[in-house]
């Protein structure tokens, strides 16, 4: 049979219009319990799940309910073949954009391809940061100023009002974090604000954004001394960045929990050695501390179990290559492990899949990609804002 769909445009202008969708014919399936078809659409990709909307009224509102879009989610999050994971990267060159490929084919070896997002405030002169990525969400900041939450498979975003108390005496957001807050089940940003102001005298703020309230909150925090990482990484419901005071200071690892909004730090692992250089990353949900030795190796650790200091174990020591971590934007920063033990990693403006079983590096063939600044792994969802 043949659907069309309403004509009423939508209220997002990034949301793709379906006009014709050729299906066959329903058969059995609609005859089916509702929550065999519940269990059946919510394994589908999302982009076949928008179009399924067109069904009926009945999938329709199945699709959209809040039931179903949390167990679409749970779904994804748990999908070790990496298929619906994505990888989203800011491209510099030869101007600002957004660019996504999918994940698996670069940890299995295959060609990838790399496409353009249309986000909102798309510009060629405007600098877009990625803040974080949360259930399928991802938190951008254009020009440093203007924040945005936005669902790349649905295209569907929301503008977060202006920080203007802060930014009005000449300060901005220099510290940022994206996250979940699920005991409140709300999403908030977190930003400090710093500069001189006019009195020049140099300032700092602390703000949080809730969706819920779809407004900032100055609240105190990290009074004993602001993180030196510019992105937290969201793992368990918490903010975290590295922190150190000095050249010769001890490095610290702090977090901002998003439900009681309150500050506090980490155990670090029980370092077999020293002379390194510490950093942090979110690995798979779970924290994870990157040992840099200098022209030697790099030593990534996970805390199996959140909070748990004893869980705190090596996975992997990553060798140098060549001219080690050498490029504009010199990271060394782990996305994901593939079911083979395989690290995709961020090598300097890069990537590189390095396998701990023979040893060896392989570069991923990305067609459509360039010199890129953040990246970051996002998995596809329904997840409306």
């Amino acid at each position: 049979m043949e659907i069309r769909t309403n004509s009423r445009s939508s209220i997002y202008r990034h949301e793709p219009r379906i006009t014709k969708i050729q299906t066959r014919p329903a058969g059995n399936i609609l005859n089916l319990p509702e929550e065999i078809i519940a269990e059946i659409l919510s394994r589908l990709p999302v982009k076949s799940l928008l179009k399924f909307r067109c069904v009926s009224k009945s999938w329709c509102s199945l699709i959209s309910s809040e039931h179903f879009i949390k167990a679409h989610l749970k779904i994804s999050k748990r999908d070790t073949n990496l298929t619906r994971h994505k990888i989203i990267s800011t491209i510099l060159q030869p101007c600002y954009s957004l660019k996504q490929c999918s994940l698996q084919p670069l940890i299995s070896g295959l060609l990838s391809e790399a496409v353009e997002f249309d986000y909102p405030m798309k510009d060629p002169n405007n600098a877009v940061r990625i803040v974080g990525c949360c259930n399928g969400l991802v938190c951008i900041a254009i020009n440093g100023k203007y924040f945005f939450l936005w669902n790349p498979s649905t295209r569907k975003y929301k503008k977060l009002p202006d920080v203007d108390d802060g930014m009005k005496r000449g300060l901005f957001i220099t510290k940022y974090g994206f996250g979940f807050d699920e005991s409140n089940d709300d999403y908030k940003v977190f930003g400090i604000l710093s500069g001189f102001c006019k009195a020049r005298r140099y300032e700092t703020m602390v703000k949080i954004y809730s969706l819920k309230s779809n407004s900032w909150t100055r609240i105190d925090a990290f009074n004993d001394g602001l993180p030196f990482d510019d992105v937290g990484k969201f793992v368990s419901g918490k903010l975290h960045w590295g922190r150190k005071f000095g050249l010769n200071s001890k490095w610290d690892i702090v977090y901002f929990d998003l439900e009681s909004e309150l500050c506090g730090k980490i155990k670090q692992p029980n370092y077999v050695e020293s002379g390194f250089s510490p950093s942090l990353a979110a690995l798979g949900g779970s924290l994870c501390v990157l040992c840099d030795y200098p022209q030697s190796s790099v030593d990534v650790w996970v805390m199996k179990q959140y909070g748990v200091s004893e869980s705190w174990s090596k996975m992997v020591s990553i060798p140098y290559v060549g001219n080690p971590w050498k490029g504009p934007y010199s990271t060394r920063l782990p996305l994901c492990i593939g079911l083979k033990g395989e690290v995709l990693l961020v090598y300097g403006s890069r990537f590189l899949v390095y396998d701990p079983k023979d040893n060896r590096f392989r570069r991923p063939e990305i067609r459509n990609f360039d010199t890129f600044l953040d990246a970051d792994v996002y998995f596809e969802s329904l997840v409306s804002l």
